[in-house]
């Protein structure tokens, strides 16, 4: 029975994983290393992704921001200003536990907490988007806390030019 459990869950996260369109925001600004830029350019989505860090973590059903999810924002923010070519999508997600609609509005309330403090730190309201997957997009899969805290998440996806 254990094995037929963990071949069902690899059958989903590989489900999942080809849902995901990881180039969904790329606008055209992926340089010629398809990385959206090289990291070492301070004004590509690359650098922001992996040096400024696109990503906060959250408690247990919480949706208030900790001290570091609070410097990650304030390091987003001041590249956001630096680079005002981008607009940003904030995603909110949940870790597996909990119904699917307590995970939606639960990661709703991440993106939305992302979004207000970076529009306190003088981002434009109308660069920043939210939306919310809930448990739908996990980055880690098992039963563990180590992998609940990963998902427990908003993620700030950059994109060129105007949201629509």
């Amino acid at each position: 029975m254990k094995h037929r459990l963990k071949i069902m869950l690899l059958v989903a996260a590989f489900g999942i994983s080809a849902c995901t369109n990881p180039g969904r925001f790329d606008n055209g600004t992926a340089g010629a290393d398809g990385l959206n830029g090289a990291v070492s350019d301070p004004a590509s989505p690359a650098y922001f992704q992996q040096v400024v860090g696109d990503r906060i973590l959250f408690l247990v059903n919480q949706s208030t921001l900790s001290d570091s999810a609070r410097a990650v924002l304030v390091t987003q923010a001041r590249w956001m200003l630096q680079n005002p070519e981008y607009t940003a999508i904030i995603e909110g997600h949940a870790d597996e536990r909990g119904t699917r609609e307590y995970n939606l509005a639960l990661g709703a309330r991440r993106a939305n907490s992302a979004q207000e403090f970076l529009i306190s730190q003088g981002i434009s309201a109308n660069r920043l988007r939210t939306v919310t997957f809930g448990k739908e997009r996990p980055v880690e899969i098992c039963s563990a806390e180590s992998c609940y805290n990963q998902n427990r998440r908003a993620v700030t996806v950059l994109a060129a030019g105007g949201l629509s």
